[in-house]
């Protein structure tokens, strides 16, 4: 069996890097499977720094297509072309998409045109706001799938509701904790952690990524202002990218326990999320990182794409209102923050499911 199992942006390969593994471990055992790596983006891209893929412990991609429109039309036109390109010259028997990209949503739509048997891994995600282009992607994906593996039950009933049958999900968990269990004893210390005199489990970790956050100037300066105040001299680290280091930057706010970093490698980015005592994202994937951790964590958003985090895990969801982030740090600085678990399923065993899953069913 051959799967061609395509990424569209950095996230995605930290799903990915299990389900390779667990391709591999099968091929030991004897079984036919293969995969080949499809990177829809380009070759050179910043995001994909040069240890990615030896801290993710996986291949580089055996193909770039190289797309890097901004335009998600055109990004879409223009991966699609790719794509049909690609499985004509490389025959498959399942492709394999994640997530809610654009990417993920055309290379789902050329592979049933070519009668090509489509996995979507993380399916069932919802944020039920159809003015969302992930929202389109998900849906559009969702529908042409053959098998939709699931994180956890809200994802099943998602499906559900939309008519999907039955048959066609999967129920194998998160595959971010397979990544988790790996890696957890590979974590590399970053070397600014003794230089800024930082303690295990006391400080907090601050990422940011959401563009509507930043948008919004005053309420953006307020949300920091209120972390600042609330966080009582802790310090924060703030490990972002160039964009939001310069919006930071615009809000003109010095504060001596606010240190803001260049982005880290996953290694070290999983220290700092580990030794936190806090963390505070506007990021679903660190929120479930958190939940496995068992970190607090604070979401700036008002919806996660695995409700589980929250109704089960060490999650919370503040919105944009700085009103309510105040009221969750000061829970936090008080030791008050709930206790979490782990959902069903999140065990560090869904890659060898899903492949396990394919093979049964291929």
């Amino acid at each position: 069996m051959k799967i061609t199992i395509v990424a569209g942006a950095r996230p995605n390969f930290m799903k990915i890097a299990p389900i390779t593994r667990a391709i591999d471990n099968a091929k030991k055992q004897g079984k036919e499977i293969s995969y080949r790596l499809i990177y829809t983006g380009v070759s050179n891209d910043n995001s994909l720094d040069p240890s990615l893929f030896a801290d993710l412990g996986m291949n580089k991609p055996d193909v770039y297509l190289e797309i890097g429109f901004d335009n998600l039309t055109e990004c879409a036109g223009a991966i699609m072309l790719a794509f049909e390109k690609e499985l004509k010259e490389h025959p498959t028997n399942i492709v394999l998409v994640v997530d809610d990209l654009t990417s993920t949503m055309a290379c789902a739509i050329v592979a049933k045109k070519q009668n090509i048997k489509v996995a979507h891994l993380v399916a069932g995600t919802r944020s039920f706001d159809m003015s969302m282009p992930k929202e389109v992607n998900r849906m559009i994906t969702d529908g042409l799938s053959d098998f939709l593996f699931t994180a956890g039950m809200v994802a099943n009933r998602n499906l559900n509701q939309t008519g999907t049958e039955y048959e066609n999900v999967y129920l194998v968990g998160n595959v971010l904790m397979d990544l988790l269990r790996y890696n957890r004893n590979r974590f590399i210390k970053p070397t600014m952690f003794d230089i800024l005199g930082l303690e295990e489990k006391n400080y907090i970790l601050l990422t940011i990524n959401r563009h509507a956050l930043l948008e919004n100037k005053e309420n953006f300066k307020e949300l920091i202002e209120r972390l600042i105040s609330e966080s009582k001299g802790l310090p924060i680290v703030a490990p972002l990218h160039t964009y939001v280091r310069n919006a930071m930057s615009e809000l003109n706010i010095e504060a001596p326990n606010l240190h803001i970093l260049p982005p880290q490698s996953y290694l070290t980015f999983g220290y700092l999320s580990s030794k936190a005592k806090a963390i505070i994202t506007d990021s679903g994937n660190v929120a479930e990182e958190a939940t496995f951790l068992s970190i607090p964590c604070i979401t700036l958003n008002t919806y996660v794409e695995h409700p589980e985090t929250c109704s089960i895990g060490t999650n919370e969801l503040v919105g944009d209102s700085a009103e309510n982030l105040g009221a969750a740090i000061a829970k936090v600085m008080r030791g008050e923050w709930k206790n979490g678990s782990l959902p069903d399923r999140w065990d560090g065993r869904t890659a060898d499911r899903i492949v396990q899953t394919l093979l049964q069913q291929v």
